[in-house]
């Protein structure tokens, strides 16, 4: 490996390589000018069904599911790696030009919610659910809600990051982030030992917030043969919670939601009501062309 010697002062003369080097940049702000659209419901989702993406439309199918039909929504896809993310309107809601960005058009005036913690937090508390009332339960719902919003980085960020889509293999990159992730799936082993779910025996918005990142490592859907590296069926009770999770009807449709990737069957790259889950996914809209 070539040894790298930092500069004095850092510039950005060159891409980074990588899988996202076309859309990173060290400046934030819109690229282009671009108004988002806007769909029937109060609720308007700008998204992409990452993992941050899944944690909002798994909790809008959940509270669909409840019968809260104030929660319906239009979830609109956002292209992040054709840089949709920059456009003037995206921005306006989130000026961190991340996804997921919701607008609540229900009031008098539109409320935006960026960040996924946020949003999460904003939707339970508008609806009453997933949430505990108990100030015991709540703190630690809150707490391992958090937990994700600071762990996740180095998983994604970093272990991800380095392990599938950095434009060569660094040992120590690997090593270091590795070793942390595991470290952090021995965390939530270690508490699901002792609780059926993450804040205790109730499924929660932290369920909601954790489950696509290390559910989703349990269970091989991440940063290629990583399960296989990071044996991650060692972690018995972190698989039987993200088993549990899976099984669950609104958990399946929240998934499918905005996803552009894997089996036609299971993608649904917009969702204006419930029905388009049977008419609408992309195997049914490419067998119509």
């Amino acid at each position: 490996m070539n040894q790298y010697t930092p500069p004095k002062v850092w510039t950005w003369n060159k891409p980074n390589g990588g899988t996202f080097a076309s859309i990173n940049r060290p400046i934030a702000g819109p690229t282009h000018d671009k108004d988002l659209p806007v769909g029937k419901h109060p609720l308007q989702l700008y998204s992409l069904a990452t993992p941050n993406g899944q944690k909002v439309t798994i909790l809008l199918e959940e509270l669909l599911a409840l019968g809260h039909k104030g929660a319906e929504y239009d979830a609109w896809l956002i292209r992040i790696n054709e840089g949709e993310q920059f456009g003037s309107g995206f921005v306006e809601v989130n000026p961190n030009s991340k996804i997921p960005a919701l607008l609540d058009r229900g009031g008098d005036k539109p409320i935006r919610v960026f960040e996924s913690g946020s949003i999460l937090t904003y939707l339970a508390e508008k609806f009453g659910e997933f949430l505990p009332k108990d100030p015991a339960a709540r703190a630690e719902t809150f707490s391992w809600l958090f937990w994700q919003m600071g762990s996740a980085p180095y998983l994604g960020g970093g272990f991800g990051h380095f392990y599938a889509y950095a434009p060569e293999k660094i040992e120590y990159a690997i090593d270091r982030f590795a070793m942390e992730t595991k470290r952090q799936m021995d965390v939530l082993d270690r508490r699901l030992a002792e609780s059926e779910y993450l804040a205790g025996p109730d499924y929660t918005i932290a369920d909601m917030a954790v489950w696509p990142w290390y559910g989703g490592l349990a269970k091989g859907r991440s940063y290629n043969d990583a399960d296989q590296f990071l044996s991650v069926h060692e972690y018995k009770h972190v698989q039987r919670w993200a088993d549990a999770i899976d099984a669950r009807p609104a958990v399946k449709r929240g998934r499918m939601v905005n996803r552009i990737s894997g089996d036609p069957a299971y993608q649904l790259h917009e969702r204006h009501d419930a029905s388009d889950f049977e008419t609408r996914t992309q195997d049914k809209m490419l067998a119509a062309e």
